[in-house]
């Protein structure tokens, strides 16, 4: 075994999963965690990339792409698609730079220019990481839609952008985007990619498109990227806000190191490996760590077009010969209610580092990979405002379930609180709640919210951007999250964190998933409610409902323990994992549920 569990008194009370280094089947990047943070430099981690030609700058499609062509690579696998239907396609470093180049130039022929924006909805195809990269190299503004956006969160996010060009799929254009044309005047540009359609203005179906077939697959597979300022905007990325419109987090190709170096220390890449991010490029996990970090490395990254389902997924790991897998909790939470019997008969051996992010990792699922996969998931945490991994559990250090883990090299983070004055002051006491800061700069962090310059400059207190979430730091300088401000309980003077209730009710055999709001009460403020989603085979009764009141009062204490707990079949979440808790709760009290874009699932009676 290369890790296992051990019950000692660690900082926060819990067991601890210890790393044997030795038995490693690769030597982990980052083996001495203290010495590498202490020498880190970001100006001397950019000599890792090779930046333009001729000192022309830095480009985030030249380092996923081109670059590697210089380095030996043009024939290695870059991407490996799987498609639903069981078809498969291979790029090589050197066919995905012609692919890109392609759609660069055919950019330039439809006259767009280097600063205008480029949006591209489709589901997990080829043709979006081609024009993905393919904008990036022309200099072009992109950003990555949800396929299954409807026409109201994709007209919000066109409109506020101002954008010229979407690349999508002849079905969802005529199903989502035809209708609102008239109310985008500036997108001038719609390229249809895939079976369907028809080109230029051929009958009012397809009047103001053109298809990929014409205008990208017979541009020339040459093109010279221009110079290009690290601080130029590269990416837009939406985050959903609890009320009224998203909001637009800015990213400059700067951020490309971030995107290598977290690929090389949070996610322990190396050259052989065989990647997979199981995140859509909609969300902000998906185009840094599904597109760039991976391909910025060097690495073969596995591409599967269809959605969750275990067996499939197992079969993929299995087939592939995943070495690095990327997820997110609701996918584990979703594969822990199948049990770990459904793996079985599956070789697996090839994975050798599981990684998983989106919504903190409960205790319970740290612990599961374990059972299930003979490694632990390791959690991390980050923003889309941070644009990379922050914080995280590493390979070759222990890991304490719960616990976001340590900061990045290059990264210092604290607990702070709030001051009168508007600064903040450090928590110093180690497990004493505080809001979670990180010190500025550095290179992916965002450069601020499109159209919205006040709400950019409350997210920072001198040197120190303010995350908005609450968590806590043990002695040993692992960090634990707590909840997001908001979402905060207040019950009788007590502050109670959603995330740690819901933990305590995952660790019974009987729950897959919790979500944990406050509801109004007159006496002591608020009380804690759970909803509670059970593993499959498991009823809902009364008697599982006191047994469960009971588990949480034993493991939390009568102050902090829900009162009420109300079973769902599914509990709301966002594409990227995390438990609307918001939702839930606005839904019990008749009020407004704000912008609902990223949802993915809902309660189901």
């Amino acid at each position: 075994m290369t890790a296992e569990l051990q019950p000692v008194d660690g900082a926060a009370g819990r067991s601890i999963i210890r790393k044997n280094v030795a038995l490693l089947p690769v030597a982990p990047n980052l083996l001495d965690y203290p010495a590498t943070c202490a020498a880190f430099k970001w100006d001397e981690a950019a000599r890792l990339l090779d930046g333009l030609p001729d000192g022309q700058g830095l480009n985030m499609g030249y380092e996923a792409v081109d670059r590697h062509l210089r380095h030996g690579r043009a024939d290695k696998v870059a991407l490996r698609w799987i498609g639903k239907a069981g078809a498969r396609q291979e790029l090589s470093f050197g066919q995905l730079a012609q692919q890109t180049n392609r759609f660069a130039n055919a950019l330039a022929a439809l006259g767009v220019q280097p600063g205008e924006r480029v949006f591209v909805m489709m589901g997990r195809v080829p043709q979006l990481y081609i024009a993905v990269l393919g904008a990036l190299k022309a200099r072009c503004v992109v950003t990555p839609l949800f396929s299954q956006f409807g026409p109201e969160p994709i007209a919000t996010r066109v409109e506020a952008a101002d954008a010229r060009v979407l690349v999508t799929s002849p079905e969802l254009y005529q199903r989502k985007v035809k209708a609102l044309r008239e109310r985008l005047p500036g997108l001038r540009h719609v390229i249809l990619a895939g079976a369907g359609g028809a080109g230029g203005a051929v009958g009012d179906d397809w009047a103001g498109t053109c298809r990929w077939d014409e205008v990208v697959a017979t541009a020339a597979p040459d093109y010279a990227i221009g110079p290009t300022d690290p601080e130029s905007t590269a990416l837009l990325h939406f985050t959903s806000g609890t009320t009224g419109r998203p909001k637009a987090a800015v990213h400059v190709h700067q951020a490309v190191l971030s995107h290598l170096v977290t690929g090389i220390y949070a996610l322990d890449l190396h050259d052989d490996d065989v990647f997979w991010c199981t995140a859509d490029p909609g969300w902000v996990t998906g185009t840094s760590y599904g597109i760039l970090a991976p391909l910025c490395n060097g690495v073969t990254s596995v591409v599967v077009e269809a959605e969750f389902d275990a067996q499939a997924w197992y079969s993929v790991l299995q087939r592939e010969r995943v070495t690095v897998w990327y997820t997110a909790p609701t996918a584990i939470r979703m594969m822990m209610k199948l049990g770990a019997q459904a793996l079985q008969g599956y070789d697996l051996s090839a994975l050798r580092f599981a990684a998983s992010v989106g919504e903190p990792l409960n205790p319970e699922a740290v612990l599961w990979g374990l059972d299930a996969f003979g490694l632990p998931f390791h959690d991390n945490w980050w923003q889309t405002e941070t644009g990379g991994i922050m914080i995280a559990n590493f390979a070759a250090l222990d890991i304490r379930p719960g616990s976001m883990g340590r900061p990045l090299p290059g990264i210092t983070a604290a607990v702070v609180r709030r001051t009168e004055g508007g600064g903040v002051e450090p928590v110093d006491e180690p497990m004493v709640q505080g809001e979670l800061a990180l010190k500025t700069p550095w290179p992916s962090l965002m450069r601020g919210y499109l159209h919205e310059e006040e709400r950019y400059r409350k997210c920072f207190a001198g040197e120190w951007y303010l995350t908005g979430d609450l968590a806590r730091r043990d002695a040993d300088g692992y960090y634990w999250f707590v909840g997001r401000a908001d979402d905060v309980i207040k019950s009788a003077g007590h502050l109670i964190g959603p995330f740690e209730v819901e933990s305590a009710l995952m660790e019974h055999p009987a729950v897959a998933e919790a979500g944990v709001i406050g509801m109004p009460d007159p006496i002591v403020g608020e009380v804690v409610k759970a909803f509670v989603a059970l593993r499959t085979g498991v009823a809902p009764d009364e008697a599982l409902r006191r047994e469960l009141l009971g588990h949480a009062r034993k493991r939390l204490g009568a102050a902090v323990a829900p009162k009420e707990i109300e079973f769902r079949a599914n509990l709301p979440k966002t594409r990227s994992g995390k438990i609307m808790r918001r939702l839930l709760k606005a839904r019990e009290l008749g009020l407004p549920e704000g912008d609902l874009s990223t949802l993915e699932s809902d309660e189901q009676p």
